[in-house]
This record gives C-alpha cells, structure tokens and sequence, in this order.
C-alpha cells in the first residue's frame, strides 16, 4: 500500500503537534499534581502488594 506524500506530510505532523501537546499539558499539570497528591505513589504501592498478596492468599486456601 503507497501513502501519497500529503498523507506523509499530514501523518508526520499530526504525530508531532500531538506529541507537542502532550508535554504541554502535562508540564502544566505537573505543578497541580503535585500538590494534590502527595504521598498517592506511595499509597498506590502499598495497595496493589496488599492485593497481589490477598490474592495470593485466596489461590493457596484453595489448593
């Protein structure tokens, strides 16, 4: 399948101004983010070992 150099030229762009976008926005939030969840990673941590580890404990009760 041949692309015709527009399609070439209007996919390049897109993936670049999106790409653009991206940083933007997220620079922007990254100072917000910041400031509202302090200490999430932390809690995300904690929760998904203590769900790995119920569910480990739920599959050996019941062999």
């Amino acid at each position: 399948m041949d692309f015709t150099k527009g399609q070439i030229i209007f996919t390049i762009s897109f993936v670049v101004v999106f790409i653009a976008g991206l940083v933007w926005s997220y620079r922007k939030d990254k100072i917000i983010n910041t400031q509202h969840f302090k200490g999430v990673a932390l809690k995300l941590i904690i929760t998904i070992i203590g769900l790995y580890s119920l569910i480990f404990l739920i599959l050996k009760l019941m062999h």
